[in-house]
Parts: C-alpha cells; structure tokens; sequence
C-alpha cells in the first residue's frame, strides 16, 4: 500500500515538473519578436532566436513576425489637379519595428496595421496626385511618386509600431471612358515635340550647311588666287628665260634646234614616213644643217642626175649601133 502511494505520489511529481517544465521554455524563431506577458502587460521583447525561459503560469508568450511583409492594397479612384479622374493601384513593404507599440496601439494584430496602412496609402496617393496635373502624374510616374507616397504615409503610422518600407503604385491607369482621348492628346503633344525637334534640326543643318559652303568659297578663292600668282610669276619667268635664249646666239639656235624636232615629231604622227620639205625650210636647216650644206648636198644631188642621163645616153647610143651592124 505504502509503495503504491509513493509510486503514485513520483509519478504526480514528475508530471506536475514536466508542466512546470513545459510551461517554463519558449523558442523564438529567426525574423520573430517575442512578447512576454505578465498578467497582460509586456514585461520585456526577446528577438534573439533559439530557446528561452519564462516564469510558469504567470507570463505567456507572445510572437511577432519582423520580417518584411507585402500588402496588395484595393484599387483606389483619385482626382489631378486638373479634375481628371484616375485609378490608382498600390502594394506596400512593411514591417514592425516598435513591438511594444504594436502591442499596445493594435494589439499585434496583422489585420488591424492593414487596416490602418490602407488609409494612410490613400491619403497619401490621393493628397500626392490632386496637387498634379494628369499630364504630371503619367510623366513622374515611378521613384517621384513613390518617394513622396512613402514619406507622407508613414508620418500618418508613426504612432503604430510599423514602417512602410516603400508604397509602390502598381498601376497607375485611366478610366474606360476618358483613356482614348488622353491617349490620342498625349500622342499629338508628342509628335507636336518631335516636329520641334526635327525642325530645330533641320535649321542648324542648314546653318552648319552655308557656314561650310561659305569657307569652301572662301577657299576655294584664295586657292584660284594664289594659282594666278603662281601661273603669271611662271609665264615672267618663262618669258624671261626665253628673252634671254633669244638675246644668246648659241642658245636661240638651240633653241630653234629643239622647236624643230618637235615640228618633226608632229609632221611624223599617224604613222607618216615621207615628208615633204622646201629647201629653204628651217626643218631642212635641222635636218642637214646650215644653208652651205645644203646647197652642196642640192650640187651634189645635181651633179648624179647629170652622171645617171649621160650613162643612160651612152648605153642607149651603144645599143643602137649594135643593131646596125
């Protein structure tokens, strides 16, 4: 009897110590804030990951996740500056900073912090885009925007516990009704630019194109300029040169030597090989000298006629005496 009793009592005793045990651990896992409650009240935030103590049955454990998070906010209507209508589409990255704060302004409860995100990303977009023009806000659309958004909203969440790491706006569109006008003026506006561009183009073409053509005239002046000076300087010097050749003698008959050759090199073309010429000719004068020679060769030529006839006569007289006999 006494054993059963002890038997029973070791085992109660172990599993009330298991409980105790079981009640005294907690884990915090990476990327998790946890709470530790007493009676309620945060009494202190551990966030290092791995296994921790608590106090059995009086404090409880509560995790916070403290991770980057992303929330796809409802497509909202806004208003430009210029009372054009559109449809705005966000998502954000947030996360908790203040755990304690979280606690205590939103109970850590997810649904709540989305809650108040929605609105202040609202208020942010719609305040960001009413102070724009439609043709702004399609223009700027991006880092600008966002940039702006992000701040405003998180000055409206301070109190929270949480940051909006960025608000992006995911889409950023126009009602069915109005888009094909906009889309029609936005085009127009830009082939408007490009018609500027191109004739602003076209114009210092132009400009570059007559300032070229001036210094190639200019150029072109001062070359034809300086060949007349270089010609005419070489025509005075020729002239001078051939003033002096017919001046010397020796020269000028050297000269009137080589006028003749080239007189013969032009009667000679086209394949020509009888040349007819007048005694008297000066290409007579470069072809068998000076006049004496010329009236010996003429003597000479004269006399073997004179020698060629009276062989003919002789012959002739000979062989008609041959006959009469």
């Amino acid at each position: 009897m006494k054993k059963t009793i002890k038997l029973t009592a070791l085992v109660v005793f172990i599993i009330a110590a298991a409980v105790v045990l079981f009640n005294s651990l907690y884990t915090v896992e990476y990327n998790n804030y946890a709470l530790v409650k007493r009676f309620g009240k945060v009494t202190r935030v551990d966030d290092d990951p791995g296994l921790h103590f608590k106090t059995p049955f009086i404090e409880n454990v509560q995790l916070v996740y403290s991770g980057t998070r992303v929330y796809d906010l409802p497509t909202s209507d806004v208003i430009t500056k210029d009372k054009k209508s559109m449809i705005a589409d966000d998502y954000v990255l947030w996360k908790v900073v203040d755990p304690i704060k979280y606690y205590k302004t939103l109970g850590a409860v997810d649904a709540r912090a989305e809650e108040r995100i929605d609105a202040a990303v609202y208020n942010a977009t719609k305040n960001t885009i009413s102070s724009m023009t439609q043709d702004e806000v399609i223009a700027a659309r991006g880092a600008q925007l966002t940039d702006v958004i992000t701040k405003e909203a998180n000055s409206d969440i301070a109190d929270y516990g949480i940051i909006i790491m960025t608000a992006e706006i995911k889409a950023l569109d126009l009602p069915d009704d109005n888009k094909t006008a906009v889309y029609e003026r936005m085009i127009s506006e830009r082939q408007n630019i490009a018609a500027s561009y191109t004739a602003k183009g076209e114009s210092d073409a132009q400009i570059i194109k007559n300032e070229t053509d001036k210094e190639v005239t200019i150029t072109l002046a001062e070359a034809e300029k300086d060949a007349e000076t270089i010609i005419a300087e070489g025509e005075a010097e020729y002239m001078r040169i051939l003033s002096e050749a017919y001046n010397d003698p020796d020269k000028a008959e050297f000269y009137n030597y080589l006028r003749g050759l080239d007189a013969l090199k032009a009667s000679l073309k086209n394949n020509g090989n009888v040349l007819m010429l007048d005694k008297d000719s000066e290409l007579v004068k470069i072809i068998y000298g000076t006049d004496e020679d010329v009236s010996a060769q003429s003597e000479y030529q004269r006399q073997q006629e004179q020698t060629t006839e009276q062989t003919t006569e002789a012959a002739t007289e000979a062989t008609t005496q041959t006959e009469g006999e």
